[in-house]
């Protein structure tokens, strides 16, 4: 099942909703007005609990040893190891150990709610996948970040949690140009985007305080306002949007080296491509030809994040978010573009050219 979307054949619905905009292949269900995380949570069929259950073996003996007569003995207890079910139709999700503690859905939700005091949140987005096993919200912070004079972007928050023991709680902060949906990534200097928190006995109370660690009521759009604007009054050559490219799409150490020392003969096909997809977009998408990308370090950033966001195929949309969101090679990639606009906003465009440490 390509999609990979929870169905549930109780309901005979799929585990998704989306506002206004056409759900995951069609499935789910479509709402006009943002909902309260409790209406959210009903939208997407994520009002099931989830509990640890023992976990038992059956022993089988020969009675007689000789293969026939056969004995079961049943009930053996599986010490230090539960399965998740699901408690409205006994789906299991997965095998944990005995330290693993639940987060529920609805906790998910209260996380959301506790950053603006419950008002303000906008539920965009959420749903399961598998058979419930996997979970994930996004939803919109009040206000925007704004570059220059017109280009607007939005505050998401990006949240998943797992309930068969394959990760971690994680929530992120990820910016969105409302021009064309890039997906903005930005280690800062004094907080994080990203929280990850294990299921461990202190779970519920870090997922409460994980808003304060991340900085997401105060400082952090502020920071970002004020890196994003500086990037857009930094200007940059067409060839040096094409060196920042390839520094930050390097696939190893020696193609950045190469890169770094113009060897550019020893770059493969494959790499050259992806760097062109990237630089067309930066240079030649009507969303990049605003009066605040065109020509800029932001410019040269949103050329790697749309590359990713809006040019690079998928097998699924999972893989997608997957490589964007959860540490994959988006991910990745966009940061190490981030940290190279930061240095060249500050020393200049000559960083890209003898930058050999």
């Amino acid at each position: 099942m390509a999609h990979e979307l929870n169905f549930n054949e109780a309901t005979g619905q799929y585990s998704f909703f989306s506002v206004k905009e056409i759900a995951w292949h069609g499935l789910g269900q479509i709402v006009q007005d943002y909902p309260t995380s409790a209406e959210a949570l009903k939208f997407a069929h994520l009002d099931f609990t989830v509990e640890k259950r023992p976990i038992f073996t059956q022993h089988t003996s020969n009675l007689y040893n000789d293969g026939e007569d056969r004995r079961i003995i049943p009930n053996i207890s599986v010490p230090d190891y539960f399965a998740t079910v699901r408690q409205d139709n006994n789906a299991v999700l997965g095998v944990v150990g005995k330290d693993y503690h639940i987060v529920q859905n609805t906790d998910a939700f209260t996380f959301f709610d506790a950053i603006v005091g419950g008002e303000g949140i906008q539920y965009e987005t959420a749903g399961a996948l598998g058979k419930g096993e996997r979970i994930f919200i996004t939803a919109k912070l009040p206000g925007y970040i704004k570059v220059g004079n017109d280009d607007l972007i939005e505050k998401y928050l990006f949240f998943t949690t797992s309930h068969d023991g394959s990760g971690s709680i994680t929530a992120a902060f990820t910016p969105v140009r409302v021009v064309c949906a890039n997906t903005l990534r930005a280690a800062l200097a004094d907080m994080t985007n990203t929280i990850k928190i294990r299921h461990t006995a202190n779970a519920q109370d870090r997922l409460k305080q994980a808003h304060r660690l991340m900085g997401i009521s105060n400082n952090l759009s502020n920071e970002m306002d004020a890196i994003f604007n500086q990037w857009s009054k930094s200007r940059i050559s067409d060839s040096g949007v094409k060196k920042l490219i390839q520094m930050a799409l390097a696939p190893s150490k020696e193609v950045l080296a190469n890169v770094k020392a113009d060897q550019m003969e020893t770059l493969t096909t494959t790499f050259n491509n992806m760097v062109e997809a990237a630089y067309d977009y930066g240079m030649s998408n009507p969303t990049q030809q605003m009066n605040t990308t065109a020509g800029t370090v932001f410019g040269a950033y949103n050329a790697v994040t749309g590359y990713f966001q809006n040019v690079r195929k998928y097998k699924t949309d999972e893989d997608k978010v997957k490589s964007i969101l959860l540490g994959g090679s988006a991910q990745i990639k966009t940061q190490s573009a981030f940290d190279l606009c930061m240095e060249v906003s500050k020393k200049g465009e000559e960083f890209l050219q003898f930058n050999f440490n």
